[in-house]
């Protein structure tokens, strides 16, 4: 069966705006002790957590880089007197005061060569601060191989096996010791009341859904793989006695002061 490969739909991504923002906030937040000239948002995607960088830090040049056309055009669009590029997080070139990424590392595999490198990019005085989902711990991601591990679907998601790259707090601390001055890494779980298990689904979907959605040939196999993970959802979050499901989403963030 074909791979189904799409880009990424910012529209869908901000139906969840508040929730997606918000640890940027909280990282943006714990990053003391610098006044960063310059400011690279690597993953921008449509621009929301880059308002955040640009709300603190408003006399900065902020640039805005994702691989994604469709999540750089939305943000041209919505933020047109802002800087945006079309770039992979591999091919950053020159330094900057703060290199900044919230939520993106987790799809770009090798972070033992990753991190370092964009810890490199980092001017004398600056930071590096990154949040990256605790995914793998997520009874969501459970679920979800449960469905995907059926025989009707083997035939299809082996190549995904190693799709979304996610270490260990104490893996990180080892990749920045030495090269940073001060490490400051915590966790955080954030507990989002969801109308129902079909919201949670509308949540991932385009996150660590994707993948599996797009290696499906037909809208018909999406919506039938969609409906089988909501229904496993249902044995991993009650429904609370108001009807609303809680569902918590863990995160990992590390700063890197240089």
């Amino acid at each position: 069966m074909t791979t189904n490969t799409t880009d990424w739909n910012p529209d869908s991504y901000l139906q969840f705006k508040k929730e997606r923002t918000l640890p940027s906030v909280d990282l943006v937040g714990r990053i003391e002790g610098i006044n960063p000239a310059t400011i690279i948002d690597v993953g921008c995607g449509p621009g929301n957590s880059t308002q955040v960088l640009a709300s603190r830090w408003g006399a900065s040049a902020i640039l805005g880089i994702d691989n994604s056309p469709a999540m750089i055009e939305k943000a041209r669009q919505d933020y047109p007197s802002q800087k945006w590029e079309v770039m992979d997080a591999r091919n950053i070139t020159g330094r900057y005061d703060l290199v900044y990424s919230n939520a993106t590392l987790q799809w770009i595999g090798d972070h033992e060569k990753l991190i370092p490198s964009l810890l490199g990019r980092v001017n004398a005085g600056g930071a590096l601060a990154v949040q990256i989902p605790s995914y793998f711990e997520m009874p969501v991601k459970k679920a979800i191989d449960r469905v995907a591990a059926d025989g009707r679907w083997t035939c299809v998601f082996p190549v995904l096996e190693n799709i979304i790259s996610i270490h260990s707090a104490s893996m990180y601390y080892d990749l920045l010791a030495g090269q940073a001055r001060k490490i400051d890494l915590w966790k955080t779980s954030y507990f989002h009341v969801m109308d129902s298990h079909q919201s949670i689904v509308d949540m991932i979907r385009t996150t660590g859904m994707k993948p599996f959605l797009d290696a499906l040939a037909t809208a018909e196999e999406r919506i039938e793989f969609e409906l089988l993970v909501s229904k496993e959802l249902e044995s991993e979050y009650d429904v609370r006695r108001d009807g609303k499901v809680i569902f918590p989403f863990e995160r990992l963030f590390f700063i890197a002061y240089t």
